[in-house]
């Protein structure tokens, strides 16, 4: 599971060969610096930890263990496994990594929407479908247990709550351009997220 750290730059849309407007996001991904190599020897597996965004603030626990890489401390650290490539301390590791026309899958923190009701969070009906009971409840959810056995809510109800603000993967999205000079990839589709949140891409 080789990939990269990027940041989601916003949603735009492209025309492709056969004349078809296609929406896309942009993003920033990469340059990312090797921080740290794993090894079976030492660590018992392999992969490449990537540190992406440098950090402004940073203590003499990130400062000496970016310095080790000769670099500075970075606000995202991700490790990644599946690297085929040697890469050393310190090396970067750049959006060419990446290839037109190819899949990969991007992971990232869904915009956080507060406390919502069952209507928007689960999909309930509200009084607009109103069915026997549907009086005046607009959008309540209605029953949500049995009489005096089991006397209590199942786990899992679905119920008012926090929504938004989880980790979600998208997966096979196509990537449609590598701009290379700038440090963009173009993906098709959208991306969880909201503008300069950090992703994970992976292939």
């Amino acid at each position: 599971m080789s990939g990269l750290i990027g940041k989601k730059i916003g949603m735009t849309s492209i025309f492709d060969e056969n004349g078809k407007n296609v929406p896309c996001t942009v993003i920033e991904a990469g340059p990312c610096v090797v921080t740290q190599v794993r090894t079976k020897e030492v660590d018992g597996y392999e992969a490449l930890q990537l540190g992406f965004d440098d950090k402004k603030t940073v203590n003499k626990a990130a400062e000496g263990h970016a310095k080790k890489a000769g670099t500075v401390a970075k606000r995202k650290v991700v490790e990644f496994q599946g690297y085929n490539e040697d890469y050393k301390l310190g090396d970067s590791v750049t959006v060419d990594h990446f290839k037109e026309g190819e899949f990969v899958d991007i992971a990232g923190t869904s915009k956080g929407k507060g406390f919502q009701g069952v209507v928007k969070r689960h999909g309930f009906g509200g009084v607009g479908q109103a069915t026997h009971g549907q009086h005046n409840r607009l959008r309540a959810p209605g029953s949500i247990g049995a009489a005096s056995y089991p006397a209590r809510v199942f786990k899992g109800m679905k119920m008012a709550g926090r929504m938004g603000g989880e980790r979600v993967k998208v997966e096979n999205l196509k990537v449609l351009k590598v701009v290379a000079d700038k440090n963009l990839l173009v993906v098709k589709g959208c991306v969880p997220g909201h503008k300069n949140s950090y992703v994970i891409i992976s292939k």
